[in-house]
């Protein structure tokens, strides 16, 4: 099945078809076939997706993405190359995960064995609708949770290159989805916490952690674990439980010393943000403290790579 332009803008403008928008993606389901599924999988400008191929026990799953429209660069394995125009990635094929990033809107037609799209589209709908969630009670955690995503599967991709990022991904997502309890007077007070205040901030790491082992989705339990872990430190003087060195996950520690440095680098209503050279300083001072230092090296190694950006 080859999508031309102008069935592309038929789809987007004719059809009244289903769809999910998130902050990077719209996906929208074209139709079914000989237990093939079809949709149109749109990366918007400036965004970054990853193709993690789950399914190899399955026989004849098919797992298909042919670009459609613009120009795609895609990370495998260390290399990269650019995609255009009818250049395909079958995900059945790739030993570890992908990354995708579109400078510019790039459209892909994406093929997927039914009762898999079906499964991983509803879980779309369900995950925007709890990000949305978010949203409205605190558009900072929302942009927030976005950018501690983003970064967080890059350096598991680090460390743990070829393994699944589906936990760290939604964990890392979530991290904050606990804030969702906590009353929005006291996440959005300029002045300084009370005891108590901070008291009702430091639970939203046990109250997102028992939202996620309750979800309907069964990753999101998978990653309640990150949700409660994200604000330990490596020398156990951190929350809940004041676990120490390996005894916290390393999917949390990742999310810890992400966290901390957004956190850092952004405004929020109580203070504005450090320069970059600042929060570096910050977090190199909790190496082996706060932060796990296998974490903090590689992460540091990252921001070099990057040239510093932080977007």
């Amino acid at each position: 099945m080859i999508l031309t332009k102008e069935q592309i803008l038929d789809i987007k403008t004719k059809y009244s078809l289903s769809k999910v928008v998130t902050d990077k993606t719209i996906t929208t389901y074209i139709g079914s076939a000989n237990n093939i599924s079809y949709s149109l999988y749109t990366l918007l400008p400036n965004s970054t997706s990853w193709i993690n191929f789950y399914s190899k026990e399955y026989n004849n799953y098919v797992e298909r993405y042919t670009i459609v429209d613009g120009e795609l660069e895609v990370k495998r394995k260390g290399e990269k190359v650019i995609l255009q125009a009818g250049d395909v990635i079958n995900a059945s094929m790739e030993p570890s995960v992908v990354t995708c990033y579109a400078q510019k809107e790039v459209e892909i037609l994406l093929e997927m064995t039914t009762p898999f799209f079906e499964r991983d589209f509803t879980e779309r709908e369900i995950l925007h609708r709890d990000a949305r969630r978010i949203q409205e009670v605190d558009g900072y955690t929302y942009h927030h949770c976005a950018r501690i995503r983003d970064y967080s599967i890059e350096l598991w991709k680090r460390i743990k290159p070829g393994e699944s990022i589906k936990v760290i991904s939604t964990g890392s997502y979530f991290h904050d989805i606990g804030k969702l309890a906590v009353p929005i007077e006291i996440l959005n007070k300029s002045g300084k916490l009370t005891d108590d205040e901070w008291k009702i901030i430091k639970m939203h790491t046990t109250l997102g952690a028992e939202m996620m082992r309750n979800h309907e989705i069964e990753r999101l339990r998978q990653a309640a674990f990150i949700v409660e872990e994200h604000h330990e430190r490596y020398d156990g003087k951190g929350y809940p439980f004041g676990l120490i060195g390996e005894e916290i996950s390393l999917e949390a520690s990742i999310v810890a010393v992400v966290d901390a440095f957004d956190a850092m680098t952004t405004n929020r209503v109580y203070r504005g943000a450090m320069t970059f050279e600042e929060a570096i300083k910050e977090i190199k001072n909790g190496r082996g403290t706060q932060f796990n230092p296998l974490v903090v090296d590689e992460f540091l190694k990252m921001l070099k790579e990057k040239n510093y950006e932080w977007t």
